[in-house]
């Protein structure tokens, strides 16, 4: 923990996107909400660990990873994207690609330029890429009500950001398509974001 007391504050607040950056960047695992549901954040790749051990989730599996701005994308793909897809953002689609630069060469990463414009400022602030991954215990549901999050989480994080107001009950995670070198395309889950088929075709 970077401080003793956990904070809870609103997203409303005065300066909020720049006081979830101030944690994130000091090394903080914060609860914020997206654009699709809560979310555990912290920066890439440092901690990834963390967030897994709140999570309790297996070592093996990624995160997304959320963006500032589309282009942002081809900072570490070499993949052409659709101009279909590519259109749909931002929002709450998710595309894994694979990754041709820098460190993780070789890999394929999940990302998001999320539709929500405070949450797009919070990792503007960063200045990197951020993790987001649900919020809930893995195995479990998905949790949406603050209290409910608080109740379980608030001594294992260093904030929370009050989104209620924005975060619906039946609220869907984002869309995850993937791309390959070969120019394919396949809706690995279908969320918010609504894929028809011509668009993959």
């Amino acid at each position: 923990m970077i401080d003793s007391t956990p904070r809870i504050i609103s997203r409303e607040e005065a300066f909020s996107e720049k006081i979830v950056a101030e944690c994130i960047l000091k090394g903080g695992v914060c609860v914020i909400p997206t654009d699709t549901v809560y979310g555990f954040s912290g920066i890439v790749p440092w901690s990834k660990n963390k967030i897994q051990t709140i999570k309790g989730r297996d070592e093996g599996k990624s995160f997304i990873q959320l963006i500032a701005d589309p282009n942002e994308i081809y900072n570490y793909t070499s993949l052409s994207i659709p101009s279909r897809l590519f259109s749909l953002w931002p929002g709450a689609l998710t595309l894994v690609v694979p990754v041709s630069k820098g460190d993780n060469a070789g890999s394929t990463i999940a990302f998001r330029c999320p539709g929500d414009a405070w949450l797009r400022k919070v990792v503007e602030l960063v200045g990197s890429p951020i993790y987001s991954t649900s919020v809930n215990r893995s195995g479990q549901p998905v949790m949406y009500k603050l209290q409910s999050i608080c109740d379980e989480f608030l001594g294992e994080v260093d904030l929370v950001v009050d989104g209620d107001k924005i975060i619906a009950p039946d609220a869907k995670a984002s869309t995850l398509v993937e791309l390959t070198d070969d120019g394919q395309c396949k809706v690995l889950r279908q969320g918010s974001v609504t894929i028809p088929s011509e668009l993959l075709t």
